[in-house]
């Protein structure tokens, strides 16, 4: 039995939620899970069951980003808090606040109760966004944890600003206050990886949007991807390593363009080669684009743009051996045909 067996999982509802959930259950820990209401509950219980879990060591608090009360109630007991809820929107907000403003203040909340509760660690799910729109870097230069985005960039998205102000938001809380746990953070790449059930993330949602035929072209931007088995993998171990302490880990392998998730969706279901993107198009073209549809408008920083990276810290510190950026698309592709959403 660990010695601090009762972990919280923040927005347990969320896909890599789900799989972290899954990885303490394994390893013999009681997990609580967070959720704005308890509708999804039995949802989040047939998810693990299906990743071979005891769903009856999973209870579930009500705690919601954008409010005080249950926060308290939620973490009371735990060693480790795990806080993978954050707005991830799937188009552009009219406001970016609406953004920027819960991802920083629900990661605030959290800390704040953690500490309340005397809890040891707390495990941040940032993003590798929050990584790779630093400012002045040469065209060749290589990512890694210690670089940080620039969130006074001109150009980046309400959900770039959101994953960075939150992040940095945590580390200068940890550092001025007292009693604060210990903070380590993971910033993944565009999770891939088998779906679940039918309540998608915005990742998976894409190749539905692309089954539907409702991107003939794809715009020309290529990006770093990860398998949500792996990212689960990667919180679990950074909260039982002492070690990972005080630092931040890129989790990804490889890189994907957005043509070549159609060329794997055509790959793997036949019936859908006329409906995937058939070309690449001009930034230009994307640009014009992106005045009339908000979704576009989410990917114009990365228009062209090449993200060279190393993850050789996982490797080390973790020990971890990542998904190739192709296993863990075919692996969504697969289970999203399997559950028949696509």
């Amino acid at each position: 039995m660990p010695t601090e067996p009762l972990v919280v999982v923040t927005g347990a509802s969320g896909l890599v939620a789900k799989y972290v959930i899954g990885e303490f259950l394994k390893r013999g820990y009681l997990v609580r899970g967070t959720v704005r209401t308890l509708d999804k509950a039995d949802t989040v219980r047939r998810a693990v069951t299906r990743l071979g879990c005891d769903p009856s060591q999973l209870s579930f608090a009500v705690a919601d980003l954008e409010s005080d009360a249950g926060w308290d109630d939620a973490i009371a007991g735990a060693g480790i808090v795990v806080h993978t809820a954050s707005p991830f929107p799937i188009a552009q907000p009219d406001n970016a606040d609406d953004v920027i403003r819960p991802a920083r203040e629900g990661t605030l909340r959290v800390l704040k109760a953690a500490t309340r509760a005397q809890v040891k660690r707390v495990v941040l799910t940032s993003s590798s966004v929050a990584i790779f729109y630093g400012s002045g870097l040469p065209p060749e230069h290589i990512y890694s944890e210690d670089d940080f985005t620039d969130e006074t960039r001109a150009g980046l998205t309400p959900y770039i600003k959101s994953k960075t102000i939150a992040e940095k938001a945590a580390w200068q809380f940890v550092k001025e206050t007292a009693g604060a746990p210990e903070l380590a953070v993971i910033n993944p790449a565009f999770v891939q990886g088998p779906a679940l059930d039918d309540d998608l993330s915005t990742s998976h949602e894409l190749f539905r949007l692309m089954a539907r035929g409702l991107y003939p072209a794809a715009p020309r931007i290529r990006f770093p991807v990860t398998d949500v088995r792996d990212v689960a993998a990667a919180h679990a171990e950074t909260a039982l390593r002492p070690e990972a302490a005080g630092k931040r880990y890129l989790i990804g392998e490889g890189q994907f363009r957005l043509y070549e998730l159609g060329r794997v969706l055509a790959r793997e279901l036949p019936d859908l080669r006329g409906k995937v993107p058939k070309f690449e198009l001009p930034d230009a073209a994307v640009r014009a684009l992106a005045v009339f549809d908000k979704r576009l408008r989410t990917i114009l920083p990365e228009l062209g743009a090449e993200k060279d990276y190393t993850n050789a810290r996982v490797r080390t510190d973790l020990g971890l051996n990542l998904r190739s950026a192709d296993d863990a698309v075919t692996a969504a592709v697969r289970s999203l045909r399997d559950l028949r959403l696509i």
